[in-house]
């Protein structure tokens, strides 16, 4: 099969989606991908940071990560977004960075992308599927080929059955679920795998 290239893009500001995306970029790797775990820029002042000791940990912990940018889209086959609903919709750090790729989507280096996302919230019904329909509607306008994970394993349905994208709804402890692992898990490879036919059809082509 055609080696993929993933980008994963998260944001996160207390480590959950951290923690999604490194469960999503193991089980890529399992599949055969090669996997770039990647922070989008934070916006929030310093200051605001200090005042959340969680918020705080997570960024001084995090600070190493590589932080996405415009040739990381251009380099990969397939991405995945993981984001925190705000308000049912992207966290303005993600949308701040999808709008500055608008050089890219002129020259029509996002079309065909394969595409997925993952969300997470405090509760079961805080948004998380208008937040990942928010931001795959970006994604039609790109060009990109949405891959949700549907109703195409149990483990979407033991994880709370959304199957426009995993969604996590984040512990007192933060620690995220074998069952929401395991949806992650599967949508990874679900979406390395319809890249990779892609990717093996264009060659053929």
């Amino acid at each position: 099969m055609a080696n993929v290239k993933l980008a994963i893009l998260y944001y996160s500001s207390t480590g959950t989606n951290h923690k999604m995306a490194q469960v999503a970029a193991e089980a890529a790797k399992q599949a055969g991908a090669e996997v770039k775990v990647l922070k989008v820029p934070e916006l929030a002042p310093e200051e605001a940071i200090a005042q959340n000791p969680a918020w705080k940990a997570h960024y001084e912990a995090t600070r190493d990560v590589p932080t996405a940018s415009a040739a990381d889209i251009e380099w990969a086959d397939a991405l995945l977004f993981s984001v925190p609903t705000r308000f049912g919709n992207v966290p303005s750090q993600m949308k701040q960075f999808i709008d500055t790729l608008g050089g890219l989507w002129f020259q029509g280096k996002t079309v065909n992308k394969v595409v997925s996302a993952m969300v997470s919230a405090q509760n079961p019904h805080g948004g998380q599927e208008a937040t990942i329909l928010s931001l795959y509607t970006s994604m039609y306008h790109w060009g990109a080929i949405v891959v949700a994970p549907g109703y195409t394993d149990p483990s979407t349905f033991a994880a709370g059955g959304n199957p426009y994208g995993t969604s996590v709804t984040v512990t007192e402890s933060g620690e995220i679920d074998d069952k929401a692992v395991a949806a992650i898990q599967h949508q990874a490879r679900r979406l390395v795998t319809v890249a990779q036919w892609l990717k093996a059809g264009q060659a053929q082509g």
